[in-house]
């Protein structure tokens, strides 16, 4: 399980520089203090959008075609942006409490590995 586990998480971290994930891993109140940011500025953006998302579909809803002229689906697509930005806040938090995760564990991942090859 862990072996595979462990595979899983090395695909995933070539995505990533590894410089990046070294810098990171290397300070871990930094790591800390970065996934607060994150997850504070995706929380904030996901609210805001979806008050506004609301808003703006309900504009379609009551007027129809003609708040194209007003600028409503322009609005729309920069809406739709700042989703795939909230999104990629998200992620970069995922990616600091992985950092972190393996940081607090691997000292007793690699104990209970070690015991397990040498019975």
């Amino acid at each position: 399980m862990y072996a595979r586990n462990r595979r899983y998480t090395a695909a995933l971290m070539k995505l990533m520089p590894v410089g990046w994930s070294d810098f990171l891993f290397r300070r871990p109140l930094l790591t800390l203090v970065l996934m607060g940011v994150f997850f504070l500025l995706s929380g904030v953006l996901s609210v805001n959008l979806f008050f506004l998302l609301k808003a703006n579909i309900s504009l379609f809803i009551n007027y129809g075609w003609m708040v194209v002229d007003d600028g409503a689906l322009d609005q729309l697509f920069e809406l739709l942006g700042q989703v795939y930005l909230c999104l990629m806040f998200l992620v970069f938090f995922a990616i600091c409490e992985r950092i972190l995760v393996k940081r607090l564990t691997a000292r007793r991942l690699e104990a209970l590995t070690g015991a397990c090859s040498s019975k």
